[in-house]
């Protein structure tokens, strides 16, 4: 009888319960309030694990309010393989459009952060896992030369577990040097390029723009590389470093210059902005 009033109890407890307050940390495991974790920022509360954030986010949350003005949002991914696997690439295109309201995985235009203009991209992680494919790399290529044609920094935050975008073929893979070039141009004309790297930046993206900053800045645990962790252990046999690949392994091997939280990340970047001539 007790065993009874006991599942009656807790049955009723779950059902009286709202759906949808907590949730998983997927570092730490904890079970947190999804109110806490908003409130931090998209952050987990235990652990301080940084979970994705939409490019409209990043917007709000770096950009002084109403500033920014977007660029070629008018771009329009192409379907030039006809490619066709699991699904076809146009039918994974009009899927992720519908659900972020997005033509493709960047956002790039112009704004203000501390009242310092500034050009500024972003990488949606929701759009096919931020993968860059042709019209990606148009943008990121387009921002860099308007940052050197209006001699304005330029703020790139990315996120991309996928790399090039494979149903693009070649046109998707040549977009890593393109990119490439763009931000060399910068460097040439004199300009400042601040990139942001967040869980996860990896493959193509990390092979090319991302990784060449003049400032490079990880949130904390990001996982930053080419090629994932357990991939490189079935690879080569051996296994890994503790944290390998995450931002505070990366920070100790120089391979990237700040780990700044996303709480202070906007005041950092007006400091380092104000730096400039």
């Amino acid at each position: 009888m007790a065993w009874d009033g006991l599942k009656k109890f807790v049955f009723r407890r779950k059902r009286d319960l709202p759906e949808g307050l907590w949730m998983k940390c997927d570092d730490c495991d904890a079970l947190i309030y999804k109110k806490a974790v908003e409130e931090r920022v998209k952050t987990c509360p235990q652990c301080n694990f940084h979970f994705p954030m939409t490019g409209p986010e990043r917007l709000q949350l770096l950009l002084d309010p109403g500033s920014f003005q977007e660029r070629w949002d008018d771009l329009t991914p192409a379907d030039p393989l006809s490619f066709v696997a699991v699904t076809a690439y146009k039918d994974k295109l009009a899927e992720a459009q519908l659900q972020t309201g997005l033509r493709d995985a960047a956002i790039v235009g112009t704004g203000t952060l501390h009242s310092r203009p500034l050009v500024f991209g972003v990488t949606d992680s929701r759009f096919i896992m931020g993968s860059m494919g042709s019209v990606v790399g148009e943008k990121i290529t387009r921002a860099a030369e308007l940052a050197a044609a209006e001699k304005l920094p330029l703020i790139i935050v990315s996120g991309s577990g996928g790399g090039a975008r494979m149903y693009e073929g070649c046109l998707s893979l040549m977009q890593m040097a393109k990119t490439s070039a763009a931000i060399a141009r910068l460097h040439d004309a004199g300009g400042f390029f601040i990139s942001i790297l967040t869980h996860p930046t990896m493959a193509g993206v990390m092979a090319s723009f991302a990784a060449l900053g003049d400032i490079v800045i990880a949130e904390p645990k990001a996982l930053i590389g080419f090629t994932g962790p357990r991939v490189i252990e079935q690879t080569i046999k051996q296994e890994l470093p503790k944290g390998f690949q995450r931002a505070e392994f990366m920070l100790e091997h120089g391979f990237v210059d700040l780990i700044l939280e996303r709480q202070r990340m906007r005041d950092e970047l007006a400091k380092i902005l104000n730096y400039l001539p």
